[in-house]
């Protein structure tokens, strides 16, 4: 009597093929997001020092907001590179699943706060900036930090202490907090990361 498909037990190179699936995707699962760069952060910290010295000689206004904006969109851009030559050295890429949940955690918060921006704008609110930026910089870094090194939950937690204190003070002060948090934070964690994680 010939056995059915469903009678016949399976094979040995399929079973193994299902627990090698089963291992990777617990793998990626437990591991942490480790491509955050830490040279990339002292230049970006630097980037944010820079603009910090521009934008407070400049009253409060449009060419405020564009200093912040140009120096937001350039730091950005080397981040992004940074931690994908990060990845490329560490033989993975941006694409996998903590890489990929990293950004998801990142990217509500970096959405609100350009609708805040846009809508603080049209209201030339600008005295605000400084405190939503810090908060939701902080916020988007703390969510991302579940799925990375411990280190970038304090950087988000540091954030939001200053976007609180730019809360609590007057607006002149908005330069002073902005450039404490995207000069100095990155630049000190930037160099922590770069010798205790790499890159």
């Amino acid at each position: 009597m010939a056995l059915t498909s469903s009678d016949r037990p399976p094979s040995l190179g399929g079973h193994a093929a299902d627990n090698l699936r089963f291992i990777r995707q617990a793998m990626e699962r437990s591991a942490t997001f480790t491509a955050v760069p830490g040279a990339g952060g002292v230049a970006m910290g630097v980037i944010g020092l820079v603009a910090a010295a521009v934008a407070a000689r400049q009253r409060p206004g449009d060419r405020w907001l564009l200093t912040w904006l140009a120096a937001a969109a350039l730091a950005s851009t080397l981040g992004v590179t940074a931690m994908a030559r990060k990845a490329g050295l560490a033989g993975s890429t941006l694409r996998g699943a903590n890489a990929r949940r990293f950004a998801v955690a990142l990217s509500a918060p970096f959405v609100a706060g350009a609708a805040i921006t846009y809508a603080l704008w049209g209201t030339r609110t600008f005295s605000v900036m400084p405190s939503a930026w810090l908060l939701l910089y902080g916020a988007g870094v703390l969510t991302g930090g579940a799925f990375s090194v411990p280190v970038v939950r304090v950087v988000g937690a540091l954030f939001i202490a200053l976007g609180l204190a730019a809360v609590m003070t007057p607006p002149e002060w908005g330069d002073v907090w902005l450039g404490a948090g995207f000069g100095g934070v990155q630049i000190v964690f930037g160099i922590y990361i770069a010798r205790n994680h790499g890159g």
